[in-house]
This record gives C-alpha cells, sequence and structure tokens, in this order.
C-alpha cells in the first residue's frame, strides 16, 4: 500500500457499509485517504460502524441506482478514486427476487458509470465484479480470457454488470478497471445464511453447522482484508499504467475446497467434534469454480496476504469477539 498516493486523495466508496466495503473504508482511512461513501441502509452491527471510522468519513445516504446522487457527490467532493462495491450479493435472495437484485447489481453499476463519465476529477474507477460472471463453464480454473456466461439470476447480474464496465471503458475511454474475486469470507459478515459466519456462529453455541448443499461444491475463498488491498492496489497502478484500463483482473488463494471441507477445517480450528447437518438443498448454484490469479501477479505484482488458514482464524478471532458481547 501507497500512503503517498493516498494522502488526502478523494475516495468514493459504494457499498462500504458491506463485508469488503467496511474493510477498505478502514484502509483507506489508515492510508490518509478522504474518504466518501454512499450508504443506503444503516447497519450498527456492521463493521463500518464498529471500528469507529464513521467519524472520519464522509457519508452521503442514497441508493446506488440514483445518478444524481452520485454525480453530486463526484462533483461536489472532487473524487478521484471510486471503488463501486455495492451489490445484492446473496445467491438465494437473487433466486427469490431477481428484478431488485437486477436493479442493484446492473442498473446499479451504469447509473455510477455514467455519473463517473460525467464528473471531470475522477481518475480511476474499481468495479467489483465476481467469478460468478464466468458462470459454469467445463475449463477450469477461470482466467480472464473465460468468457461472461452467467446463466442464473445472481451470475447474470454480475456478467451484466461486468460487461457494462467495460462497455464504458472502450466505448468513452473511462478509467474502469475490474476486479474478479472468489467468495469473501471474514469478519463483518452478518448474513448468517453464508456458510462462514452460519458455521461460526453455530460452533459457538455448540449446534451443528447447517450445510445448504451436498457439501462437495467447490468454491474459492478469499479473505476480506486481501480483497481490500487488492482493490487498492489495482487502484495505484491503474494511476501508473493507463494500459490497465478496460482490464479485468482475478483475484484468489488459488485453492479448491468443497463446502464440506472448508467446515470440517473451521470445526476442527475451533476444537469442536460435531456433525455439520447436510441439506442438500441448494439450487441455481455452480458446482466448480476456483480462480487463476496469474495475471494479477504478473501485472500487477500483487500477492495474497494472507493464507486461508490464517483468514480463517482472524475470521474466528473477530466473531468470538464480538458475539461475546451480545
Amino acid at each position: 500500500m501507497s500512503a503517498p498516493f493516498w494522502r488526502h486523495r478523494s475516495a468514493f466508496v459504494t457499498g462500504a457499509s458491506g463485508l469488503v466495503g467496511s474493510w477498505l473504508v478502514k484502509r483507506l482511512l489508515e492510508a490518509g485517504a478522504d474518504v466518501i461513501c454512499l450508504i443506503r441502509d444503516w447497519v450498527p452491527q456492521s463493521e463500518l460502524a464498529r471500528n469507529g471510522t464513521l467519524d472520519r468519513m464522509r457519508v452521503v445516504r442514497g441508493d446506488v441506482r440514483d445518478q444524481s446522487v452520485i454525480e453530486r457527490c463526484m462533483g461536489e467532493y472532487e473524487v478521484e478514486t471510486v471503488f463501486h462495491l455495492a451489490a445484492q450479493t446473496i445467491v438465494g435472495i437473487a433466486n427469490r427476487n431477481p428484478v431488485s437484485t437486477f436493479e442493484s447489481n446492473i442498473q446499479g453499476t451504469w447509473a455510477l458509470l455514467e455519473a463517473a463519465r460525467r464528473s471531470p476529477s475522477v481518475k480511476q474507477i474499481v468495479i467489483a465484479s465476481s467469478d460468478k460472471a464466468y458462470g459454469d463453464q467445463e475449463q477450469l480454473p477461470y482466467d480472464e480470457s473465460t468468457p461472461l456466461e452467467g446463466r442464473h439470476p445472481y451470475d447474470v447480474s454480475k456478467s451484466c454488470a461486468d460487461l457494462i464496465a467495460q462497455a464504458y471503458a472502450t466505448s468513452y475511454s473511462l478509467p474502469v478497471s475490474i476486479t474478479r474475486c472468489g467468495n469473501f469470507y471474514g469478519g463483518g459478515d452478518l448474513n448468517w445464511n453464508r456458510l462462514v459466519p452460519g458455521t461460526i456462529w453455530s460452533l459457538l453455541k455448540g449446534e451443528r453447522p447447517i450445510i445448504r448443499s451436498d457439501g462437495q461444491f467447490v468454491r474459492d475463498y478469499f479473505y476480506v482484508e486481501d480483497g481490500a488491498a487488492a482493490y487498492m492496489l489495482l487502484a495505484e497502478r491503474m494511476a501508473e499504467d493507463k494500459s490497465l484500463h478496460g482490464q479485468a483482473f482475478n483475484f484468489s488463494n488459488e485453492i479448491q475446497i468443497t463446502v464440506l471441507e472448508l467446515v470440517e477445517r473451521l470445526t476442527k480450528m475451533m476444537g469442536s467434534v460435531v456433525q455439520p447437518e447436510i441439506l442438500n438443498q441448494a439450487s441455481n448454484e455452480i458446482r466448480h469454480q476456483y480462480l487463476s490469479a496469474a495475471k494479477a501477479k504478473n501485472v500487477l505484482g500483487w500477492s495474497p496476504l494472507f493464507t486461508l488458514d490464517q483468514g480463517l482464524a482472524r475470521t474466528v478471532d473477530w466473531y468470538k469477539e464480538v458475539l461475546k458481547s451480545e
């Protein structure tokens, strides 16, 4: 992280109260950035509220679909760097409520990009896509040349947003780069139906963790603090090298692990012997996913800061600390 680059730099973050957004804001503030956050719903239990950063940043209340609000923020605060993280990120909710997911994830992306196109101060835009944008592919691991072929509601929303970002970079020379990461986990994830927080919460209560699938789905798990650091590194590199505009980068520990294996690893780490309850009820989800991060390593000089076990240990510590006070 280059502190001189960020010192007094005006950075605009959407989705700041979310899992990755909370840690990104914390890291930006530590680097000396002037941070402006767009927040729709106030979440008092979020890491953003818990870690004491709220008094050090500007908060704008609004919806990411509201282009006029975003344009006002970028103009009045002379925003230089944009991180677009706001999204509806739960696959199950996307299956039940596809329209609201499409509106947040697709319309929200074009609203932000159109506002940025009209804002001359903006110099870097990092768009958070996902490995889900690739859809279900036979050839693994995904690299950045893999077609974007989402088929289910959440995957389609990420494919569309990703392509829209590329369109703004290509057609309007907007300084956009795209991140595609695996399944984020870490302290501050309050979606208890997600695997990692749900498993930790169950184990802390002495209950059996719930696995919605058959336990054999393979995922690429990526620690949230690594994600925040990767986003900032990409913005820094974009300032140095305009050839990165319009490009996408995978970020990953490049480890294949099944849902059941991850639950077993957490169970052992927390000193428990309970067995998970396997529901085998997952639907509209990709069975096998993992990413190649070779491009990010070679082009950006990136490497993860934490191993899977280190990230999981830090995550367990966060939930122990927070939940013991409840």
